[in-house]
């Protein structure tokens, strides 16, 4: 495993703001709305930049703006430098978020070896969808999100899931084609496409208890630009009371032995 530490770590987060502002150049030209997300927002908030020890950038968008910006990616993103992963794009790739990479590079996390698909270093772009309105439908809803993750993840789940029973879930979830649970997904988020609901999210990434069915959608309406490595980004205007049910004191430093990075087995920046 690479330690991801010191000189590494830095060069790593350089190559990952080199990425965001690659993501705002073309918001910006075509007047695209994102907020950073997770971590990143927090780090712009807490720190003015990456969290030290961070190892990853989150950027998020709704649904109608990262539809705009996938086609505006098509259209001007500099293929020989970047390259821009998702569904429709790497047929080998698995997860319900997209990803923006750098060619000529490597960051491979551990347990996902197997995985065929363009490795390069990376910043994760996630879209929210409209989440039903209903108690009952927000359950089913959420079930049905909850199916869709663990038969996306199937691949690494059968090889890497601590438990035996886990194993053979994942091995049976395994054996249906990739594009069977991409569809399913899809299918889940036209359902909902351009309602008036009151919660959105992300629909293929777990969130704490507290908000496992969504966050405020009024969230995204309104943003702002914040400071990032001394660059400017956007984030959505009410960051504070978002980075608030993403986190609890959210301003507070975690102690020592919860400042992690993911385990990595292969890096090349």
């Amino acid at each position: 495993m690479v330690n991801l530490t010191g000189e590494t770590l830095r060069k790593l987060q350089l190559t990952e703001l080199e990425l965001m502002q690659e993501v705002d150049r073309i918001c910006r030209k075509n007047r695209i709305k994102y907020s950073l997300d997770g971590g990143t927002l927090l780090g712009a908030v807490r720190h003015k930049g990456f969290i030290p020890w961070d190892d990853d950038a989150d950027i998020m968008m709704t649904r109608k703006e990262y539809e705009r910006f996938y086609k505006a990616c098509k259209r001007e993103l500099d293929a020989e430098k970047y390259f821009f992963q998702e569904f429709r794009t790497d047929k080998e790739y698995r997860w319900g978020y997209a990803k923006l990479r750098k060619n000529g590079t490597t960051f491979l996390r551990e347990g996902q070896e197997h995985i065929k698909c363009h490795t390069g270093v990376c910043i994760d772009i996630f879209v929210f969808d409209e989440v039903p309105d209903g108690t009952i439908s927000r359950r089913v809803h959420y079930l049905s999100c909850f199916l869709i993750r663990k038969g996306l993840y199937s691949v690494v789940g059968k090889k890497n899931a601590k438990r035996l029973w886990e194993r053979v879930i994942y091995g049976l979830f395994a054996t249906l084609p990739r594009d069977f649970w991409v569809g399913r997904l899809m299918k889940l988020a036209r359902r909902q496409y351009g309602k008036d609901r009151k919660l959105v999210s992300h629909l293929t990434y777990p969130n704490r208890k507290s908000i496992r069915y969504g966050l405020t959608s009024s969230y995204y309406n309104d943003y702002v630009e914040l400071e990032f490595e001394g660059y400017p980004f956007m984030a959505v205007k009410e960051y504070d009371k978002y980075l608030s049910e993403l986190f609890d004191n959210y301003m507070e430093l975690p102690p020592e032995d919860k400042r992690k990075v993911h385990p990595v087995t292969e890096i090349k920046l």
